[in-house]
């Protein structure tokens, strides 16, 4: 079922892929029936995840079915439920390069003022160029930007604008790939092959890998920013349970 799984992933193209999503979610609970693993955020339990990523870098269980939801996206949802307002307050929010997984839920809770942008989602409100967004400061209470920094030419200029557009006291989440073994980000303007940006930075749509130094990045920005290992929360077993990936680490940004 992985082979199969990788060579779809790689031939068909990602519109079609989210429209068969729909169709196969109705079936997963049937098909995948059982209790081992679990998804946080829709909370259907499976007896395995689906595999994802292109194609050496594939990584095994860690797809949920129903929702699509990947690692990241399970802890980032741990997070918005039990540390933060994100459900019980009037929050004002902006969502950049909007997930899937999130989309609806998002739009359909009554407490927030929500807005999508991207260059090109059509799950966008707002289209427009991360380095330079048309809007004024100082609006949201929350801000987030999930896996685009390392798509984007220059990623502190992005992290200032988004830095500018959050109100005074806001908060956010600008979660990165990361290889936890580099102390620095590897970035190289020249490399501009789809097939050595792979090689390189792990995608051919990537032009950096950040390393272990991506707060004091977010930093350089103007962000205050906090760390969260919830291996230091949850049990072994719940991160297993949870298909956590088991070096990612949350990092919360702040507007002073």
């Amino acid at each position: 079922m992985k082979s199969l799984f990788k060579f779809i992933l790689n031939v068909v193209p990602r519109p079609i892929l989210i429209r068969l999503s729909y169709i196969f979610k109705f079936f997963a609970p049937f098909l995948m029936k059982g209790n081992n693993v679990e998804c946080t955020v829709c909370e259907h339990q499976f007896k395995k995840f689906l595999p994802y990523g292109y194609n050496d870098g594939q990584r095994d269980n860690v797809l949920c079915p129903y929702d699509l939801t990947l690692e990241r996206h399970r802890l980032m949802w741990t997070y918005l439920k039990t540390k933060s307002n994100f459900f019980t307050d009037n929050l004002k929010v902006m969502h950049i390069a909007p997930e899937q997984c999130f989309y609806k839920t998002f739009r359909a809770q009554k407490n927030l003022d929500y807005t999508t942008g991207d260059l090109e989602s059509p799950l966008a409100d707002l289209h427009f160029d991360l380095h330079n967004i048309p809007l004024e400061d100082n609006i949201y209470d929350v801000v987030f930007c999930n896996h685009v920094m390392e798509h984007v030419k220059d990623d502190v200029q992005c992290m200032k604008e988004l830095l500018r557009i959050m109100k005074p006291g806001g908060w956010g989440i600008l979660q990165v790939p990361a290889d936890y073994t580099r102390t620095t980000t590897y970035e190289d303007a020249t490399i501009t092959d789809p097939k050595e940006r792979e090689k390189h930075f792990g995608q051919y749509d990537h032009v950096r890998l950040y390393g272990t130094n991506y707060p004091d990045v977010l930093r350089s920005a103007g962000f205050e920013v906090e760390e969260y290992d919830y291996h230091k929360e949850l049990k072994e077993e719940d991160y297993k349970k949870y298909r956590f990936q088991e070096d990612e680490l949350l990092y919360i940004v702040r507007k002073k």
